[in-house]
């Protein structure tokens, strides 16, 4: 396939008119490689790279933690027909022996058929804070633990690619020490002080789940969590753009802050993305969405019910230039999870996952 006469989103975060070369679903350097010459005219449109969600509990009705195969499947083809191509299913707090049925519910998912790709698991829990669980269940968490976290990577055969740690809780700082190469170690559901997160980063757990939401705020005696990831230059971080989560001008303060390569675009969606208002369940707790906000009984915001796609039009819309929208939203989660060999951005070699957008961003061709 040879997609015409788009202006193609280039490594450098500039648009340039150009053809695309597609053989087999990869991108390659010119017409001699392809065999189909089937044309697309993308004359109007932009190319850009498909979408990298490394932080969804679920959509459509359906949630990872649910066990359901099909159930996931569902959520794949939902993910990939709103432009989402890469995905990592989330997992909340819970008991080993669910993440254990959870884990092994994966393998039957992988080849979806107009569905997203699965990249890797994100367990976020249960080595958590209990004073900022957030929607996590209390009782499910635990204590960080090194033989947890592998055991449910083998039963999964490696596809944990993201874990989230509280980094002020007992045996942490030993977690870092003996995973960080195995896994990206990410800070959050805490109340660490600047000096506990700083310490972590240095030992090499360089994200941060969900930035701003469940850990201390930034303040000027007291940075915590924020200053400390601020500071490090690996540090990537999380952020949910979809309107409820942070007001837009900390999303604008945020890119600021850390640049347009270290920000990470994520949904956090659970269940009622894609769903009517109504009642839903997150990790084992009532959850309440109404007109996209989705929270617990009490009030506490429960994930979101936002596609990533919506949210990287909402950051746009916020303000933040499209380049460094779509580089939070393709290029730098993809390099969190190390898949940028393989998608992320539009380059000979990787995968041709693709979009054809207006430039109001209205989706037009998930490819």
């Amino acid at each position: 396939m040879i997609i015409k006469n788009g202006s193609v989103f280039q490594e450098d975060g500039t648009f340039k008119k150009c053809d695309v070369y597609i053989e087999n679903h990869k991108i390659v350097s010119s017409e001699r490689e392809v065999s189909d010459k089937k044309e697309m005219d993308a004359s109007g449109l932009l190319v850009i790279p498909g979408l990298v969600d490394i932080h969804s509990h679920g959509a459509f009705g359906h949630d990872f933690s649910d066990g359901d195969t099909e159930g996931l499947k569902t959520i794949l083809k939902y993910e990939r027909s709103c432009g989402i191509t890469s995905y990592c299913p989330t997992s909340m707090t819970l008991l080993f022996e669910e993440l254990e049925r959870i884990f092994a519910s994966l393998k039957g998912a992988m080849d979806t058929p107009d569905g997203a790709v699965i990249r890797g698991i994100n367990m976020e829990g249960p080595f958590l804070d209990p004073k900022k669980k957030g929607a996590h269940v209390e009782e499910y968490i635990h204590r960080p633990d090194v033989d947890f976290l592998r055991d449910l990577n083998a039963v999964s055969q490696d596809m944990v690619k993201l874990v989230t740690l509280a980094p002020n809780v007992e045996g942490a700082m030993e977690f870092i020490d003996a995973l960080h190469e195995e896994v990206c170690i990410s800070l959050g559901h805490t109340g660490a002080d600047y000096e506990t997160a700083f310490e972590a980063m240095r030992r090499g757990a360089h994200h941060v789940t969900h930035l701003y939401n469940a850990m201390q705020p930034l303040g000027h005696r007291e940075p915590g969590l924020i200053g400390a990831a601020a500071d490090d230059p690996q540090c990537m971080v999380e952020l949910i753009c979809d309107g409820f989560h942070i007001h837009p001008s900390v999303v604008r303060a945020t890119f600021r802050l850390f640049g347009q390569k270290r920000v990470i675009l994520i949904s956090d969606s659970m269940r009622a993305t894609g769903m009517e208002n109504g009642k839903y369940e997150l990790g084992g707790q009532e959850v309440f969405m109404k007109d996209g906000k989705a929270t617990l009984k009490d009030g506490t915001l429960a994930g979101s019910a936002t596609n990533l796609y919506d949210c990287m039009r909402k950051a746009v819309s916020f303000g933040i230039p499209l380049s460094d929208a779509l580089f939070a939203a393709t290029r730098n989660p993809a390099k969190s999870i190390g898949i940028y060999d393989k998608t992320g951005s539009i380059t000979a070699g990787k995968e041709a996952d693709l979009l054809l957008v207006t430039d109001e961003l209205e989706l037009k061709c998930v490819i």
